[in-house]
């Protein structure tokens, strides 16, 4: 026996001996399988679509699209009784009826089962792309943009019935799996997206490969391009990047590299070498760099010895060979939720010295420290300048965003003995059995629901409130971004990441770099405070409320109060900062209501412009502000004058 492939017996053919061996199908899935990628032929001929898997998964998305497009004011319920709605379609004789509770923030958590569509009264079968055409007036979806956007509809349910057919882990299980079983186990990334999982450019199998609830491992592809194409940029600017490699790349992987660059008769020392997403490389860049290739400007070396697990960021990948060695963050120009999701070389140029001023602001701050609040840095990135593109392209095509990368540091090296990680979008998922993962982490806890909230706002809420007061600065902190913490199931702390594209400075302070200036944005003050309002409080907050009232009996007045106590609290302890907290009133009676869905519907290739990230907000009335209720009463003034 050689591994789990069985000597089975030995002939002779017509022009020489043979040993013949066989291998079982379960030998060869636990020994190729995650290692190179063969996909489950059920998946692979689409056979696996289930009827029912994809009769939930409808079910859910036309649910929450229901939810978010009333949220968005897009649509009106008209109520027909005690939680009993119903909506008109702008097609002639269709109309909807469902059930919901009506939640804060004017949130609709929508039955999926009490959904119904009704044509000319009777009842009709629910679809997803069928929903959008029905209120296709309503949406104002571009008609150039509609016929993507009903493809990303399909494609994210494509991925949701996968997801019901594959859930490997319940809920209670999930607690004790690990970071990486419950990244690959998560079914609420991005909540407030209608589409939100489209992935467009994946064929089946490749979806099955790259996408991160297969759980499968992916090798990366390493090029090596000459230094007058490449380059890299480190933290440390003394840094070269074969002595960061030493460290991330195995030696057997180095020597073969270098092999291949002297076979083909180059100077290693010429060259820098770039890891590559295997779509990424198979899709476009052997077409985009053929004339590179062809002239030994690019060399193809080969697939990476090291395994690589997706993360929820679909991107981001996790060195499953080596824990602490960097996640990598690789260009993957496949169209997902409003962008194609490339990495821009002049935008790596500066990423690592974004990090190291953001990684110094943080961990010089008392406050920060005392709450767990951490960064993790992207320390190192390549890209490739492409001149033709660069004058032909516009500015904010994907074409500028083919070919780079970005090492980032791994979570595993920071964390204690008997802490563990998990990302912190966990804190919404519902298990195929109605069960959500933060209900059996608080039970696992022994915790009391409340005193286990409080602990997560001060680990997640505290520190960005002080990062807005203090230091004039904001982080995009959705699920995916957070990295939650444990001891004892309990939140001690966060790390937060993706700081090079989506920190925000709204002030510049003097020890700021002038080559990292691009950070400070000029914002209306008025737009400000939606970093902690829309993207806290409406993007995250609203989606845990419903299911802490639901399944943990955590009423929602009890949830905003603590919310508002967390506040409270750092406003008593920082009494320094009481001219901002007047001028970015936290207890404001309302704030703007800022929608995505409108956004993606305006521009699903480019949801905003980096570069000025409140200048796209499509913001619809006002929604009123949950914690305004609790605003401590001002103390009267003895002897004043009327």
């Amino acid at each position: 026996e050689l591994g789990k492939v069985r000597l089975k017996a030995e002939g002779d053919l017509p022009e020489k001996s043979a040993i013949l061996s066989v291998c079982t199908r379960e030998a060869f899935e636990l020994q190729f399988d995650s290692r190179r990628n063969v996909i489950d032929p059920d998946f692979g001929d689409a056979s696996g679509i289930d009827v029912d898997a994809w009769g939930a998964a409808t079910r859910g998305l036309v649910a929450k699209a229901i939810g978010e497009l009333s949220h968005e004011r897009m649509i009106k319920p008209l109520a027909k009784g005690a939680g009993k709605y119903r909506i008109i379609a702008d097609r002639p004789g269709v109309e909807y009826t469902f059930e919901a509770k009506r939640f804060g923030l004017d949130h609709w958590e929508v039955e999926p089962l009490s959904v119904q569509r009704l044509v000319q009264e009777k009842t009709s079968d629910l679809g997803g792309q069928e929903f959008i055409l029905d209120f296709r007036t309503s949406l104002a979806i571009p008609d150039s943009q509609m016929m993507t956007y009903l493809e990303e509809v399909n494609a994210t349910l494509l991925g949701d019935a996968y997801k019901i057919l594959n859930e490997r882990w319940d809920s209670r299980s999930l607690v004790r799996a690990g970071m990486l079983a419950i990244e690959a186990s998560m079914t609420a990334g991005h909540p407030c997206f209608i589409a939100n999982n489209a992935r467009l450019g994946f064929d089946i199998r490749e979806r099955t490969s790259y996408a991160p609830e297969s759980g499968k491992d992916i090798h990366l592809v390493w090029v090596a391009l000459s230094r007058e194409q490449a380059q890299f940029w480190h933290v440390d600017e003394e840094v070269d990047q074969r002595s960061f490699l030493e460290r991330e790349l195995p030696e057997s992987d180095r020597e073969r590299f270098y092999q291949v660059l002297r076979h083909r008769g180059v100077d290693p020392e010429d060259y820098l070498w770039i890891p590559v997403h295997p779509w990424q490389w198979e899709n476009l860049l052997v077409t985009a760099y053929a004339r590179e290739l062809a002239q030994g400007r690019m060399i193809y070396l080969g697939q990476g010895v090291d395994s690589y697990q997706p993360q929820q960021s679909i991107r981001t990948l996790f060195n499953r060979s080596y824990p602490t060695r960097h996640y990598v963050k690789c260009s993957l120009s496949i169209l997902n939720m409003g962008f194609y999701r490339g990495l821009s070389s002049k935008y790596m140029s500066v990423t690592p010295a974004i990090n190291q001023w953001v990684a110094q602001v943080v961990e010089r701050d008392e406050f920060l420290g005392v709450t767990g609040f951490g960064v993790l840095r992207e320390l190192a990135a390549i890209g490739a300048h492409q001149p033709l593109v660069q004058e032909a392209a516009p500015p904010g095509h994907h074409s500028h965003k083919l070919l780079a990368s970005l090492w980032r540091e791994s979570p595993m090296t920071k964390v204690r003995p008997g802490q563990s990680l998990a990302t912190m979008a966990s804190l919404l998922h519902i298990d195929k059995g109605g069960k959500s993962f933060i209900g059996e982490l608080i039970r696992s806890s022994g915790r009391n629901p409340e005193e286990w909230i409080k602990c997560y706002l001060i680990a997640y809420m505290a520190p960005l409130i002080h990062c807005f007061y203090a230091h004039d600065m904001v982080f995009m902190p959705h699920g995916e971004n957070i990295i939650l913490v444990l001891e004892e199931h309990t939140p001690v702390g966060v790390f937060i990441k993706d700081i090079g594209e989506e920190v925000c400075l709204f002030s510049r302070p003097d020890s700021l770099p002038e080559k990292i200036s691009r950070i400070v944005v000029d914002v209306k003050e008025p737009i400000r405070l939606l970093s902690i309002f829309t993207d806290v409080f409406d993007c995250f907050f609203r989606f845990l409320v419903p299911i802490l009232d639901e399944q943990l009996g955590v009423k929602e007045s009890v949830f905003w109060k603590l919310v508002a106590d967390v506040i409270h609290n750092y406003q008593d302890q920082h009494p320094e900062y009481g001219d901002k907290f007047a001028l970015f009133d936290l207890f404001r009676p309302s704030f703007a209501l800022s929608c995505l869905n409108r956004l993606q519907f305006a521009n699903n290739q480019q949801l905003i412009d980096l570069s000025d990230p409140g200048g796209a907000l499509q913001l619809a009335g006002e929604l009123t502000n949950p914690v305004a209720v609790y605003r401590k009463p001002q103390p009267s003034v003895v002897g004043a004058k009327g």
